[in-house]
């Protein structure tokens, strides 16, 4: 069965985002693409320019419909530990029902793809997700501090269990389960360090 256009184009952007995330960017190239396809080597070429066009492109496109699921619901104007748990909730809904592609924004966010997929990432988002920062201290909910400390206390605890959970292990081998209890529980110790006193 012959596969239509738009179904060629998805399927090597999927195999390219399997690839990448199994055997990192490295291992990469649109030969083995074509061939994990089976397809022509021709036709990845088709689509892409090459394969910096391929990975740029996939982190574009992927990299708005992650920022559009974090920011679904969202309100900036929102006070923090309401505005906080639907970003906790959107976050952590994407990385679970998308682990491949939180996977593969892993592997560009280490590698020298990351400059330009975080300029095209966090244009919109970071206005958005700086203003919900700035009115919560303007009201007095935070304290003032550097944005990238509010970032690494509000989201850091959360990816790191992600991790945990992909990984089906903790630090020293221990097994681990994300559950919604330890999900809310964090969050509730993440808002505490938080808060304004």
């Amino acid at each position: 069965m012959r596969l239509k256009e738009g179904d060629k184009r998805e399927l090597i952007k999927t195999e390219a985002i399997k690839m990448i995330i199994r055997n990192g960017l490295e291992g990469f190239s649109m030969n083995k693409l074509a061939k994990a396809c089976k397809i022509s080597v021709a036709t990845p070429y088709l689509y892409f320019k090459d394969r910096d066009d391929l990975i740029l492109t996939i982190a574009k496109e992927e990299g708005q419909t992650m920022s559009d699921a974090i920011l679904n619901n969202f309100d900036p104007e929102a006070h923090f530990e309401e505005g906080l748990r639907v970003q906790w909730r959107n976050r952590y809904s994407y990385m679970t029902t998308h682990p491949d592609k939180h996977l593969f924004f892993e592997q560009l966010r280490n590698s020298s793809y990351q400059e330009e997929f975080l300029h095209h990432f966090l244009r919109g988002f970071k206005e958005t997700l700086g203003k919900f920062w700035d009115n919560a201290v303007k009201r007095g909910e935070l304290s003032p501090m550097p944005f990238e400390v509010y970032w690494s206390v509000a989201f850091s605890p959360m990816y790191s269990l992600a991790r945990f959970h992909n990984e089906g292990k903790s630090l020293g081998g221990k097994s681990f389960k994300m559950t919604d209890e330890i999900l809310w529980q964090t969050f509730d110790l993440v808002v505490k360090a938080l808060k304004k006193k």
